[in-house]
């Protein structure tokens, strides 16, 4: 563990090093998802190959919008990232369902009169 000065606070750096992260590819310009390109473990390695994703990236792309970032994810590091992209898709619609369904529980239904 090591001290945030910023935040006067002991950091978890062990714990974050036994996540997985998903590495999402998404453009900031159309709101569209590459999808996972890949899953590693650890957000040390995460922000490492994010920035290797970045580094190798061409200027066009880049000008269309494309971006990397990291995302914790439960999948395991070494999935394709045609099954993590799938995975990832279902875990989405899921937790969507499910902010609906409690939205939708919360709200009074009005009485027929």
């Amino acid at each position: 563990m090591g001290f945030d000065a910023t935040r006067g606070s002991l950091l978890t750096t062990r714990d974050e090093s036994s996540f997985s992260y998903a590495i999402i590819r998404h453009n900031v310009r159309t709101y569209e998802s590459g999808g996972v390109v890949q899953v590693v473990r650890g957000k040390n390695s995460a922000e490492t190959t994010v920035k290797q994703y970045e580094d190798s990236q061409s200027s066009e792309d880049r000008h269309a919008g494309w971006r990397y970032f990291p995302e914790k994810t439960e999948i395991k590091p070494g999935t394709s990232a045609v099954d993590a992209t799938h995975r990832r898709q279902s875990d989405l619609e899921t937790r969507e369902r499910k902010a609906q369904e409690d939205i939708d529980a919360a709200v009074p239904v009005p009485k027929a009169r």
